[in-house]
């Protein structure tokens, strides 16, 4: 059967049926109905209409009874605008004669009515629209929050599929849950793909009109290795599927006898091969033996799974878990990165006509100090339990570097005259993503301990292209030669001054770009767990030579095309040794 092309973002063969999610916050999904589910789709609406009316009517009485029923009017008003004959009309055409779900059609009245009164005189009339809208808001979010606890509830595994790949749309079930993910729109190095990635989920996004052509729970066959799917796959096409996957496994089966081996290249060349982690339960997906550690915990993932800002004791017991489970290697733990597409539901950073260059990570909570005070606390309580490494998000000046070094010393010295146990030592970093900073890395090299490259946001600013921004995603160039060159940079900066450089964006995945980043001597790479065998396997069978010799063809390449070819030639000689192991 014909492959649907999209892109990429994440490798992987899976199955199963498909269900359309929200892909952001403030967004509802559309998918088709099928004739047979018409009926069910309008018992949905009303279903929810209902609920709405009863809570808009207990509102009210309370309003009432508290401040009288003038102050109560506007509740009872709402509850008229839910069952005003027009509208609910309007919205039973659209889920009978256009098919589509409940969510959608509410969605669509919604702009329809802004619309109407956006044209009419006088901003006090203008100004009724969020009256009128509101109940009908309700009515979505009340629709959107059934229809996630009834696949919720469910126990079957599913394939995500949603208009824009986004880190709402990836963690929208528990990902032992998730066999894949596909959407309309979303970019390779965006934060919804690197957490695909992360999981180990099949990710293709770049499809057109995607969830016109869908219905939940239609079977669906995703390809993250060419970057499709197919819809309602027939029985050869599923028996080729499954070919595909055996040759996956073998090949999975050589890396694997890689794994739990230390990354000692030939001329004993040492690097050191770390994880990023996003959650506790991370580490219950891989033997942490196969890795020398954890080289970034992202925190802000642990705060996206509650309601309410975690307390001290709560990142404390958290942190303790990773250390406890690393046994005895180090855990670098990134202080909180809010801010751009990752928002917490409950502190609505300001909406900002750039957010990629507007106020996140180390902005934040170098501005809301509680935050920062609360989660130094329990990351310094934690260091009395294992080897803990303190990494700072979005620097771009030594200042800022120094003002968290004092509020560190401060938290640090509290925490001891209260009788905490914590570590002698706690090594801080910085993250390298700005380009400020390689003018004045020699400078913040004197006040930290080590640095790790972050090279999904380090390669955006650097091209000027918003690693999120369907428009210019193609734009995003990792192999551009400017960003090879800086990342040498960076590494004899560090090598000078004596202090361990790591890469821990996205690339350092890619079994080529480690080899090469190795020849330009960089000690420590930290990827996702499902990345480390490949990576073992790409450094033990590469000598130290080998790879500066590749470094230096890369760095003498003068244009993206160069660096691909360069790069391309690596990944083949890996594959054709995997082959020849497999075959032996």
């Amino acid at each position: 059967m014909p492959l649907i092309q999209g892109l990429s973002v994440a490798p992987g063969l899976s199955q199963g049926p498909v269900h359309v999610v929200r892909a952001r916050l403030d967004s509802a999904p559309i998918w088709s109905l099928r004739a047979a589910e018409v009926e069910s789709e309008i018992g949905r609406l009303d279903h929810a209409v209902a609920a709405v009316s009863d809570v808009l009517g207990r509102r009210r009485a309370d309003v009432a009874k508290a401040v009288g029923e003038r102050d109560a009017g506007i509740l009872g008003v709402h509850q008229m605008i839910l069952q005003d004959p027009v509208a609910r009309a309007e919205l039973d055409t659209a889920i009978r004669d256009d098919r589509i779900n409940a969510e959608a059609a509410v969605e669509r009245l919604i702009k329809r009515l802004e619309e109407t009164m956006g044209r009419l005189d006088g901003d006090s009339v203008r100004g009724y629209a969020a009256d009128v809208t509101e109940p009908w808001r309700a009515v979505v979010s009340a629709l959107m929050k059934s229809d996630q606890e009834s696949i919720a509830q469910a126990e079957g595994k599913v394939v995500l599929a949603a208009a824009e790949l986004t880190p709402e749309a990836v963690t929208f079930l528990p990902r032992e849950r998730v066999l894949a993910v596909v959407t309309e729109a979303g970019g390779r190095f965006s934060h919804g793909a690197v957490l695909a990635r992360s999981f180990g989920i099949p990710c293709v996004v770049g499809i057109p009109n995607l969830l016109a052509r869908l219905e939940q729970n239609m079977p669906i066959l995703v390809d993250g290795d060419r970057g499709g799917i197919v819809l309602r796959p027939d029985e050869a096409t599923l028996e080729e599927f499954d070919k595909r996957r055996a040759i996956r496994s073998a090949r999975d089966r050589v890396l694997e006898a890689h794994a739990p081996l230390p990354a000692i290249m030939p001329g004993d060349r040492h690097i050191q091969v770390t994880v990023n982690l996003e959650s506790v339960r991370d580490v219950d997906t891989f033997d942490v033996g196969h890795c020398d550690g954890t080289g970034l915990l992202r925190t802000e993932f642990l705060y996206l799974e509650r309601t309410v800002f975690p307390s001290e004791e709560e990142q404390f017991r958290l942190y303790r878990r990773i250390v406890d489970s690393m046994k005895g290697r180090p855990v670098t733990i990134r202080t909180l990165d809010i801010g751009g597409d990752k928002q917490l539901p409950y502190f609505r950073t300001p909406k900002e006509s750039n957010p990629a260059l507007g106020w996140r990570g180390i902005r934040v909570t170098l501005e809301w100090q509680d935050l920062l005070r609360v989660q130094l606390r329990a990351l310094i309580r934690a260091s009395a339990h294992g080897a803990v490494r303190l990494l700072l998000p979005m620097i771009t000046s030594l200042d800022e570097v120094l003002a968290v070094k004092k509020v560190f010393d401060e938290v640090r010295a509290q925490l001891e005259e209260q009788g905490y146990e914590v570590a002698s030592e706690i090594p801080v970093g910085i993250m390298i993503e700005v380009p400020s900073t390689l003018w004045i890395l020699d400078d913040l090299l004197e006040v930290v301990d080590f640095v790790s490259v972050g090279t999904n946001d380090l390669v955006q600013y650097l091209l000027a292209v918003d690693r999120d921004n369907v428009f210019v995603a193609s734009l995003y160039d990792p192999q551009h030669p400017a960003v090879v060159r800086a990342l040498k940079s960076i590494a004899d900066a560090a090598k000078r001054a004596g202090k361990s450089a790591s890469v821990c964006g996205e690339i350092a995945g890619d079994e080529a770009v480690a080899v090469m980043l190795a020849g330009m001597g960089y000690d420590a790479l930290s990827v996702t767990p499902t990345s480390l065998s490949f990576l073992k396997f790409a450094l033990l069978s590469t000598s130290a030579a080998e790879a500066e010799s590749i470094a230096e063809a890369v760095l003498e390449a003068r244009s993206s095309a160069e660096i691909r070819a360069v790069l391309d030639g690596v990944r083949s000689t890996l594959r054709a040794a995997i082959r020849a192991k497999d075959a032996s």
